[in-house]
């Protein structure tokens, strides 16, 4: 049997306030295309289908059209609710659904009723555990601690474990939406929100061996691919999310089992629609050095090492680089005065004085000789005291 193993789609997520859907739309398409070309035989999406509990019609429109492909060429569909999914909105349409090949599991109640498929070997047993909040799972299952997801994740892996057991074992793969500990780049800039907002509610790390007693475990939230065991991995998504996830690769794992078991597992490429890259530099170094032309058409995030801020230094930017879509200044220099406040700097002083020190806390440094001089022109001219 062969599993595609892909996650976090986020359909109707903005990059720096720009749309997404159109390019996301042309990366499942392809990934369609993919899984049709290497025959395989089940997809999983482990969590995160959508980036708001309530999509938008145009949301809804790619996710419904990037379904109908997968199911056209060929394999059957196994998806889990994320974070970002409503379950209620996701699940009602699971009744509907899986005549036509296509599974969704959002509740936890649904952990013990896996997917079954068949090969020539037998059965493989498909579990899905959607993302799993602690303090609304104590009245489903009776386990104490259930305080944090290492919890609530190991109770649910403890179910499906007992429920395959019943069945009289055999190959498993399980889908999780969690965090899991040591996944590379797990507190990637397009997450950390989210990490910070729910840790007070319980999300911590979930051990690996937590996926002890399955074939594979396709693991999603993360937005980079990782390998945390041989049979324990993240596929990232399938668009990048965030500057910080620049230098990974897009695509998803290609999982294949046998008679024995876990045989292969294969990452492929799926095709990145903008390069994302990081200049730094100078206002007009980057403006003006020639080996950032193969740059106009990508991502842009400019590292400013001006000292001060720079005049309209994004539009300036790009009208070079159209598609610049974040700017930092990472050299600036310290403004006078430190933690003093403003008012104990200008206390006692001169009007010329109060100027320079409003610039030295502004963009710290203050007057140069040719500013002093206009300041001072015009402080004369206003009747002023000039010393």
């Amino acid at each position: 049997m062969r599993i595609w193993h892909t996650s976090d789609w986020h359909v109707g997520r903005t990059f720096h306030g720009h749309a997404t859907l159109a390019p996301l739309e042309g990366v499942l398409s392809e990934m369609a295309q993919t899984v049709a070309a290497l025959e395989v035989d089940l997809v999983v999406v482990s969590g995160d289908v959508y980036d708001s509990s309530t999509p938008s019609a145009e949301a809804i429109g790619v996710f419904n059209r990037s379904l109908r492909r997968l199911r056209e060429a060929g394999p059957q569909v196994v998806l889990t609710a994320g974070n970002h999914d409503s379950p209620t909105r996701l699940g009602s349409m699971s009744d509907f659904v899986s005549a036509s090949g296509v599974h969704v599991v959002t509740r936890p109640e649904q952990v013990t009723t896996p997917v079954t498929l068949y090969d020539a070997h037998g059965p493989v047993h498909v579990y899905g555990i959607p993302f799993l909040e602690p303090a609304r799972l104590r009245h489903v299952w009776q386990a104490e601690p259930m305080r944090t997801q290492a919890h609530a994740i190991s109770e649910a892996m403890r179910l499906v474990r007992a429920d395959l057991a019943e069945r009289g074992g055999g190959r498993s793969v399980v889908l999780a939406h969690t965090f899991v500990a040591g996944a590379e780049g797990e507190s990637c800039e397009s997450e950390r929100a989210i990490v910070d907002t729910l840790a007070v509610g319980g999300v911590d790390r979930v051990p690996v061996s937590a996926f002890d007693g399955v074939t594979y475990a396709a693991l999603g939230h993360v937005h980079g691919r990782s390998v945390l065991a041989e049979h324990v991995r993240y596929s990232g998504a399938p668009l990048h999310l965030s500057f910080s996830e620049e230098a990974k690769p897009r695509g998803g794992w290609l999982v294949e089992l046998d008679e024995s078991g876990l045989t292969d597992v294969t990452w492929v490429d799926l095709t990145v629609p903008r390069a994302l890259v990081t200049l730094t530099g100078t206002l007009q170094e980057l403006l003006d050095a020639p080996e950032h032309e193969a740059h106009t058409s990508a991502w842009v995030r400019a590292h400013l090492t001006d000292p001060l801020r720079q005049r309209d230094a994004m539009r300036r930017l790009q009208s070079r680089f159209p598609h610049c879509a974040q700017l930092d200044y990472v050299a600036l220099a310290a403004p006078v005065g430190g933690d003093r406040a403003y008012r104990e700097l200008v206390h006692g002083k001169s009007d010329l004085e109060v100027v320079d020190t409003f610039l030295g806390r502004v963009r710290g440094t203050g007057l140069d000789p040719d500013e002093r001089a206009i300041v001072d022109d015009v402080l004369a001219h206003a009747g002023h005291e000039v010393s």
